[in-house]
């Protein structure tokens, strides 16, 4: 057919990979974005007069970019500075100390002997070995393959289908499965985390999530600048190869033509006519009708009970002082299950959370960090953003208990300027029809990750990517459904 006219819509990390994947084809690509900058979810913004990330913190899987790059003929790191994490995080409970986990696989064997014992050492070799085996098993005959069924995953897996599909073990929760190498509950807790990389509960996730144990063993790196960069060079690289990126411009509408994707048409009201469209939006506003009733067929709705977590985030400038910061830090609650719970059960803020805290100043060597830092502090939350309003009394209390938390800890954080809060709310407005859910739906059930769809939309000539279709959530995974979309489009266009 020639090069064809496609539409995608969003600019996030899908929509982008999509876009330099299809412009490098040839097709005349159009990426109309609403927000003011690319990124979506992968956001930065300003406190205290300074430019933070906002957004997903850790870059994992550095060679799905790598060779998003070379593709076109580049390297990324003509493009991006990245620097290996030595240290991944720092944990702590209420006990004093804390624990270390480290890109040196043995150094966290002998960090976990020190902090638990001999055994709980042995218990993480095995459990590393299993996510190896979990990852290996899933990385091409799932998450790198168009929309799976499990009959289509044990034929992809071929002989060995049924044995390997069996040993990741789909049908036992990755909180269940953590306990089978862990005794000590706090390790049990630290990996049950996992979980929550896919915004789900480790009670009612599948054990195949451990395989993020060998994701981050793979290699975690820092982007210079801060990860929103990542989202600035990826649009600049669409752009090299011949995309238009249009911001400030909502798409509004989607309309068909003989039951097949023909235009959008935009807040200022002008219609674009096309031959495909890649919409990286939540599959959910096009089965809530965000872009109007011709499309509302093409996805099935999700399920307010099946999203996945939201979160209450502060961004702020302070000193700190007492216990000593990692880039990330984790503040783990002493009731595990019963903030779950409060999320997925009862619709409401836990009451001792989890304290997520990314100090983006900080990296692994001893480097001289500014007396005011740079800090994102992330609590989980449920996904009621479009049901409950979170008024000015409720974001400050919970303000206070994030840094009552931290405090119990020994952590002192002292403002040094005012504190930028985004509640479920706020995220339900950035991301419509989600009620603040950040990774789509939430991956509870060894059937849930069979159920996103896939890059084919139920309406001829318009495609998903993004979180909330398949591979699923993280940067990573979004730019795998970005590409997986534009190889559909290529393949059905020429």
């Amino acid at each position: 057919m020639g090069s064809s006219r496609i539409a995608v819509i969003g600019a996030g990390v899908a929509g982008l990979t999509a876009a330099m994947d299809l412009a490098r084809a040839g097709h005349q690509v159009t990426v109309f974005e609403r927000a003011t900058a690319p990124g979506g979810k992968l956001r930065e913004l300003n406190a205290g007069g300074l430019s933070m990330d906002a957004g997903p913190t850790v870059f994992t899987l550095r060679q799905i970019f790598d060779d998003l790059f070379a593709d076109g003929g580049e390297r990324l790191e003509e493009h991006l500075t990245l620097v290996g994490a030595d240290l991944l995080a720092r944990h702590a409970w209420s006990d004093p100390g804390y624990l270390d986990l480290f890109a040196d696989f043995g150094r966290s064997v002998d960090a976990i002997a020190a902090f638990a014992g001999a055994g709980e050492a042995r218990g993480f070799e095995r459990f590393a070995a299993h996510a190896r085996r979990v990852y290996a098993t899933l990385e091409h005959s799932f998450i790198g393959a168009p929309r799976p069924s499990p009959a289509g995953l044990v034929f992809r897996l071929k002989a060995a289908g049924l044995k390997d599909l069996w040993n990741i073990q789909p049908f036992v929760s990755l909180w269940h499965a953590a306990g089978q190498f862990f005794k000590d509950p706090r390790l049990r807790q630290l990996f049950g985390r996992y979980a929550t990389y896919c915004g789900s509960s480790p009670f009612q996730s599948p054990a195949t999530l451990m395989l993020v144990a060998h994701v981050e063993q793979i290699g975690v790196w820092y982007v210079e600048g801060g990860m929103h960069r990542l989202a600035t060079e990826l649009a600049r690289a669409a752009q090299r190869r011949g995309a238009q990126l249009r911001y400030s411009t909502e798409v509004t509408h989607i309309s068909l033509r003989h039951g097949r994707a023909a235009a959008v048409q935009l807040n200022g009201g002008e219609t674009f006519a096309v031959d495909a469209i890649v919409c990286n939006a939540d599959t959910n506003a096009l089965a809530a009708g965000r872009f109007g009733a011709e499309v509302v067929r093409s996805v099935k709705p999700t399920a307010r009970s099946a999203r996945s977590l939201s979160a209450v985030t502060l961004n702020l400038v302070a000193r700190t002082s007492g216990f000593e910061l990692a880039h990330h830090s984790v503040f783990f609650g002493d009731d595990y299950r019963a903030e779950f719970d409060a999320i997925f059960r009862h619709r409401r803020l836990p009451t001792a959370p989890t304290v997520y805290v990314c100090a983006q100043d900080r990296r692994d060597a001893k480097l001289v960090v500014p007396a005011a830092e740079r800090l994102f502090c992330l609590i989980n939350a449920p996904a009621i953003g479009d049901t409950h309003s979170f008024g000015t009394a409720e974001i400050d209390a919970c303000e206070t208990m994030v840094f009552e938390r931290l405090a119990a800890h020994g952590l002192t954080v002292q403002r040094d300027s005012a504190v930028v809060a985004t509640t479920p709310s706020d995220f339900n407005r950035l991301f419509p029809a989600t009620g603040g859910a950040l990774y789509g739906p939430a991956s509870h059930g060894w059937m849930a990750s069979f159920k996103r769809p896939g890059s084919r939309s139920a309406i001829r000539g318009l495609y998903l990517a993004g979180g909330s279709s398949h591979p699923g959530p993280g940067v990573p995974m979004a730019a795998i459904s970005g590409r997986l979309a534009a190889a559909c489009v290529i393949s059905d266009c020429g």
